[in-house]
This record gives C-alpha cells, sequence and structure tokens, in this order.
C-alpha cells in the first residue's frame, strides 16, 4: 500500500543511518570457516542475559563470555546491565587474567559491542576487530557452546538482577 509513496521518497526507501552502521561497515566478518588455525589470543565474544519472562525493563544481569578459538579457554564477566563501558572493562579484566596475550575479539552484531569506544579501544590495544554475519549463530559456534555449557550450566535461565545478584554472579 506505501510502494507509491515511497517511491516519490527519492525513488528509494530511507534507512537509519548512524555511527553504528559506520561502525559495522568498518569491522570486517568473519565466518566459521574463516578461522582456520589460529594461535592463542584470538577469542569469540558475546553476552549472556539472566532474565525469565517477559524483558518489561532492562534491569537484569549480563554474562560477557569470551572463548579462545585455539585453546577453548573461557573467561565469563558479570554485568549489571548491558553497556559498552562495562564491556570495556570485562574485556580489559580478562585481557590482565590471561596466561596469554590477547590478540583479536570477534563479536556477533549486538549494539554494545558495534560502537565507537568499544571499536577505539581494539585499535588502541592493538585488537584485531572481527564481527560475525548477522543471524548466523554458527559464525560464533565455540562461544555459543561456552554459553550453554558453561554460563547456563551453572547459573541456569532464571532471572538475575541487582548489586548483589552481580556480585555473586562475579
Amino acid at each position: 500500500m506505501l510502494v507509491g509513496t515511497r517511491l516519490q521518497i527519492d525513488g528509494q526507501r530511507k534507512r537509519r543511518k548512524g555511527v553504528g552502521a559506520a561502525i559495522r561497515r568498518s569491522i570486517p566478518v568473519r565466518t566459521f570457516a574463516d578461522w582456520g588455525d589460529p594461535p592463542p589470543g584470538f577469542f569469540e565474544m558475546d553476552m549472556v542475559e539472566h532474565y525469565n519472562g517477559p524483558k518489561i525493563d532492562g534491569d537484569y544481569l549480563h554474562t560477557l563470555v569470551l572463548t579462545d578459538i585455539a585453546s577453548g579457554w573461557t573467561e565469563c564477566f558479570a554485568m549489571r546491565h548491558r553497556s559498552q563501558a562495562l564491556v570495556i572493562d570485562g574485556m580489559d579484566k580478562i585481557a590482565s587474567d590471561l596466561p596469554f596475550p590477547m590478540l583479536g575479539v570477534d563479536s556477533d552484531n549486538d549494539s554494545a559491542f558495534m560502537t565507537q569506544d568499544v571499536f577505539d579501544y581494539c585499535k588502541a590495544h592493538r585488537l584485531e576487530q572481527t564481527r560475525s554475519r548477522a543471524y548466523k549463530k554458527n559464525d560464533q559456534a565455540w562461544v555459543e557452546q561456552k554459553n550453554g555449557a558453561i554460563v547456563r550450566r551453572l547459573v541456569g535461565y532464571g532471572r538475575l538482577s541487582g548489586s548483589e545478584a552481580t556480585k555473586t554472579l562475579a
């Protein structure tokens, strides 16, 4: 029904453009098959939400999960809420705890990862930053497996919220 109206707007639909889209375009895509045999230090990164039921508010915890491709080494970082600042804090904490240097991170297209601050952090720390294809969970098979085998197995699927739960989860 809106085709005629849309065609009157310069002949094409207008799409939102912003910093996130520009960042997303500047980060190369890496698929499951592209890994080859990397040395330790290249991680897949994902976030697990701890909620149960409808998402009526954003007051629930998240776990930042990083899994090394070569060794399977997995580190988790408890976050009180979704935040690019907490993603950077988590990456910093995890990098300092590792027995080998962090060389690169591969994330999904989550808006908490596709930000200027995370992009700048990776650049400043000389981390190779890549991303998976949208809606292709197999591109991040290592970290997705650890989400279930570690986070969900230990924590479960219930809703967690508040500072006390954050301390316990950490």
